[in-house]
């Protein structure tokens, strides 16, 4: 009997193989700690994840080898504390798993008190919390990037144009939106790349996600990287803390890469990884991390000209190539400046709090007949500079503005003037070399330098057979 009162008041923590036993079982991270916070004991599940050995966890070194090194400092502050103060408390930590990767956990520290209320034990409990980690940071770059975004305002809100151009690149928008498909979108700058790139994300299933935009133009060659793939705390001089990148912003949205033909060699390279396996390692880090993200990129650059020229790398150039739109410059899509000009006019007038009821005709003339090298971004300018200026309520812009410096062609034709003698020899000379082709980069429009409407109505005007010039030379 005395022996049996003797085994009952034995105290349970003196039976260590079963406490060692009962923890292995449980499915959950534990590690017990002598009173004042040191190692005594690693459960299993701990020792998996950790990589660790029992002999190694007890080690004074452990903790500092476990934990990321950007979150000791703090945790070793706020633990020591609350170890004084005997109560329970949580921390949030970043542990190296075994398979070399950093994942955040929630760790619980909880006493266990004698008789007299002296803590014997602590027992600490990790829960992986890494995901909702994650979506926190996600949202947090989210919401920077869009007050980035509201804070621009270089285009307008709307595609607007009904020209039959314009009406062949939106039903390309709406066929590849509902896809992840990369697309590339090609043009001039000022065609309005951007809106294209924003009307395919507004279509797809990644709507309600971010939209992320990297002007690869604007950022030095040294930082892209670190812009777009984020770096670790001392990955270089100035990288005070850890980063994320503009790819895990964007993770399960879009990211759009305007300018893509100015990415440097390296960058190109490690872009290529991205598009094929879907991951990336920060710089200063070699753990990959996953990523799901349908990339849009856009250029004015001829990029297969920059293949050809070693500057570009061909499969990059092949991947980013599924599906090519091309945006029309706005002297292609002259129909709808009448459109574009009502539109700006409205946006600027309510802007400056005028009333302006009237375009004036000869104005709209000449917008119509001016070449546009700025395409919509000009366009866009001279309206909100004319609706400045405008002192009445109609609309006029001051005919200086639009003058074209001409470009020299070749002997014969100096130049095109309507009021020279050789404006129709001119014009058919370079409908012969065109093939009767008005429109596009090797159309008689672009040899000649003016709008291709307005040679359309200066054919129509000087009788001219376009299909067969020189006959209509001859008469």
């Amino acid at each position: 009997m005395d022996e049996g009162k003797s085994a009952e008041s034995k105290p349970l923590l003196d039976e260590g193989d079963l406490v060692r036993t009962i923890t292995d079982v449980i499915r959950q991270s534990i590690v017990v700690l002598a009173p004042d916070g040191a190692t005594l004991y690693a459960n299993r599940v701990a020792r998996e994840r950790s990589g660790a050995t029992l002999g190694e966890v007890s080690e004074k070194g452990f903790f500092l080898r476990v934990f990321h090194p950007d979150d000791v400092d703090r945790v070793r502050g706020e633990r020591e504390v609350a170890l004084q103060e005997g109560l329970p408390f949580d921390l949030e930590m970043r542990a190296l798993f075994n398979d070399g990767q950093y994942r955040w956990q929630l760790v619980q520290y909880d006493p266990l008190k004698d008789e007299g209320g002296r803590i014997v034990r602590w027992y600490v409990t990790a829960t992986d919390i890494d995901d909702r980690k994650r979506n926190e940071e996600r949202l947090r770059n989210e919401n920077l990037v869009l007050r980035e975004e509201i804070d621009r305002s270089s285009m307008f809100e709307e595609i607007v144009g009904s020209s039959k151009a314009m009406r062949h690149v939106l039903r390309q928008v709406e066929k590849v939106a509902p896809s992840d498909s990369t697309v590339l979108i090609l043009g001039e700058t000022g065609t309005g790349k951007e809106l294209i790139a924003r009307a395919l994300h507004r279509r797809s299933r990644r709507a309600n996600r971010a939209f992320i935009r990297v002007n690869c133009a604007a950022i030095p060659q040294s930082l892209i990287a670190s812009e777009l793939f984020g770096h670790e705390k001392g990955a270089f001089t100035g990288a005070l803390q850890r980063r994320l990148g503009r790819f895990e912003a964007a993770d399960s949205g879009v990211l759009f890469l305007d300018e893509v033909g100015e990415l440097p060699a390296e960058t190109q390279i490690a872009l290529l990884r991205v598009l094929q396996e879907r991951e990336f390692e920060r710089v200063g880090s070699n753990h990959s991390i996953s990523v799901d993200v349908r990339v849009i990129a856009a250029t004015n650059r001829d990029l297969q000209e920059a293949v050809n020229a070693g500057t570009f790398r061909r499969d990059l150039f092949y991947r980013l190539n599924v599906f090519p739109i091309s945006v029309p410059p706005l002297r292609e899509r002259a129909e709808d400046i009448a459109l574009l000009v009502e539109y700006f006019v409205g946006r600027y007038a309510k802007g400056t709090g005028k009333k302006i009821r009237h375009i004036s005709k000869h104005t709209l003339e000449q917008l119509q007949a001016y070449p546009w090298p700025g395409n919509i971004r000009e366009l866009q300018n001279v309206v909100e500079r004319a609706v400045i200026l405008t002192e009445s309520d109609t609309f006029e812009v001051d005919e200086s503005w639009l003058k074209v410096e001409w470009p020299q062609l070749p002997q014969p034709r100096e130049g095109l003037s309507a009021l020279t003698d050789r404006e129709k020899e001119m014009i058919e000379a370079a409908l012969a070399e065109s093939r009767g082709r008005i429109a596009g980069p090797s159309g008689a429009a672009a040899k000649l330098g003016i709008p291709r409407q307005t040679l359309e109505s200066k054919i129509k005007r000087l009788g001219i057979d376009k299909y067969n010039p020189m006959r209509s030379t001859s008469k």
